[in-house]
Protein backbone atom coordinates (compact mmCIF):
# COMPACT_ATOMS: atom_id res chain seq x y z
CA UNK A 1 0.00 0.00 0.00
CA UNK A 2 1.49 3.36 -1.01
CA UNK A 3 1.25 6.61 0.87
CA UNK A 4 1.24 10.15 -0.32
CA UNK A 5 4.18 12.31 0.64
CA UNK A 6 7.76 11.53 1.59
CA UNK A 7 8.76 8.47 3.54
CA UNK A 8 8.89 9.04 7.29
CA UNK A 9 12.24 9.60 8.95
CA UNK A 10 14.15 6.43 9.86
CA UNK A 11 13.21 4.93 13.19
CA UNK A 12 15.04 2.85 15.70
CA UNK A 13 18.52 2.96 17.19
CA UNK A 14 20.08 4.43 14.01
CA UNK A 15 17.83 7.49 14.03
CA UNK A 16 19.74 10.26 15.86
CA UNK A 17 16.53 11.79 17.15
CA UNK A 18 15.44 8.48 18.64
CA UNK A 19 18.85 8.04 20.31
CA UNK A 20 18.67 11.60 21.67
CA UNK A 21 15.18 11.10 23.10
CA UNK A 22 16.17 7.81 24.69
CA UNK A 23 19.27 9.42 26.19
CA UNK A 24 17.24 12.31 27.60
CA UNK A 25 14.64 10.00 29.13
CA UNK A 26 16.99 9.55 32.11
CA UNK A 27 16.85 12.49 34.57
CA UNK A 28 20.59 12.46 35.38
CA UNK A 29 21.43 12.73 31.69
CA UNK A 30 19.18 15.76 31.35
CA UNK A 31 20.90 17.27 34.39
CA UNK A 32 24.33 16.58 32.88
CA UNK A 33 23.29 18.26 29.66
CA UNK A 34 22.12 21.30 31.62
CA UNK A 35 25.46 21.44 33.45
CA UNK A 36 27.43 21.59 30.20
CA UNK A 37 24.95 23.67 28.22
CA UNK A 38 27.08 26.85 28.37
CA UNK A 39 30.56 25.73 29.43
CA UNK A 40 32.73 22.68 28.99
CA UNK A 41 33.29 20.74 32.18
CA UNK A 42 35.73 18.00 33.07
CA UNK A 43 34.33 14.56 33.77
CA UNK A 44 35.36 14.90 37.43
CA UNK A 45 33.51 18.21 37.77
CA UNK A 46 30.39 16.64 36.32
CA UNK A 47 30.69 13.59 38.57
CA UNK A 48 31.06 15.84 41.65
CA UNK A 49 27.57 17.22 40.99
CA UNK A 50 25.93 13.80 41.46
CA UNK A 51 25.57 11.30 44.25
CA UNK A 52 26.52 8.34 42.05
CA UNK A 53 29.81 6.66 41.23
CA UNK A 54 32.20 8.09 38.68
CA UNK A 55 31.78 5.02 36.46
CA UNK A 56 28.02 5.61 36.46
CA UNK A 57 28.54 9.23 35.37
CA UNK A 58 31.00 8.01 32.74
CA UNK A 59 28.33 5.70 31.35
CA UNK A 60 25.83 8.58 31.22
CA UNK A 61 28.41 10.72 29.39
CA UNK A 62 28.97 7.93 26.87
CA UNK A 63 25.24 7.58 26.20
CA UNK A 64 24.89 11.35 25.68
CA UNK A 65 27.96 11.43 23.44
CA UNK A 66 26.74 8.45 21.38
CA UNK A 67 23.36 10.18 21.01
CA UNK A 68 25.11 13.18 19.48
CA UNK A 69 24.25 15.52 22.35
CA UNK A 70 27.75 16.00 23.82
CA UNK A 71 31.19 16.77 22.52
CA UNK A 72 34.30 15.38 24.16
CA UNK A 73 37.66 17.12 23.99
CA UNK A 74 40.94 16.11 25.54
CA UNK A 75 42.94 18.72 27.40
CA UNK A 76 46.05 16.97 28.65
CA UNK A 77 44.81 14.14 30.85
CA UNK A 78 41.37 15.66 31.29
CA UNK A 79 38.31 15.03 29.15
CA UNK A 80 36.10 18.04 28.73
CA UNK A 81 32.44 17.69 27.81
CA UNK A 82 30.15 20.28 26.30
CA UNK A 83 26.71 20.38 24.73
CA UNK A 84 26.71 19.71 20.99
CA UNK A 85 24.51 22.40 19.41
CA UNK A 86 23.91 20.41 16.21
CA UNK A 87 22.49 17.45 18.11
CA UNK A 88 20.24 19.71 20.11
CA UNK A 89 19.14 21.55 16.94
CA UNK A 90 18.02 18.29 15.29
CA UNK A 91 15.99 17.40 18.35
CA UNK A 92 14.54 20.89 18.62
CA UNK A 93 13.48 20.86 14.96
CA UNK A 94 11.62 17.61 15.52
CA UNK A 95 9.92 18.95 18.66
CA UNK A 96 9.06 22.22 16.88
CA UNK A 97 7.36 20.22 14.11
CA UNK A 98 5.40 18.22 16.68
CA UNK A 99 4.42 21.41 18.51
CA UNK A 100 3.32 23.13 15.30
CA UNK A 101 1.22 20.11 14.35
CA UNK A 102 -0.39 19.98 17.79
CA UNK A 103 -1.19 23.71 17.69
CA UNK A 104 -2.66 23.37 14.20
CA UNK A 105 -4.85 20.48 15.34
CA UNK A 106 -6.00 22.44 18.41
CA UNK A 107 -6.81 25.43 16.18
CA UNK A 108 -8.93 23.24 13.88
CA UNK A 109 -10.80 21.77 16.86
CA UNK A 110 -11.51 25.22 18.31
CA UNK A 111 -12.60 26.55 14.93
CA UNK A 112 -14.90 23.55 14.43
CA UNK A 113 -16.39 24.00 17.91
CA UNK A 114 -16.75 27.75 17.43
CA UNK A 115 -18.44 27.23 14.07
CA UNK A 116 -20.91 24.78 15.61
CA UNK A 117 -21.61 27.21 18.47
CA UNK A 118 -22.21 30.10 16.05
CA UNK A 119 -24.57 27.97 13.97
CA UNK A 120 -26.52 26.95 17.10
CA UNK A 121 -26.71 30.58 18.27
CA UNK A 122 -28.04 31.71 14.88
CA UNK A 123 -30.59 28.90 14.80
CA UNK A 124 -31.88 29.82 18.29
CA UNK A 125 -32.08 33.51 17.32
CA UNK A 126 -34.11 32.80 14.18
CA UNK A 127 -36.20 29.97 15.58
Amino acid sequence: MSRAGPDPAPRGPRDPRDRALRALAEPRRRAILQLVAHDELAAGEIAAAFDVSRPAVSQHLTVLKDAGLLTERRDGTRRLYGARPEGLAELRAMLDDLWASALDRARRIVEADTGATHRTDRQEATG
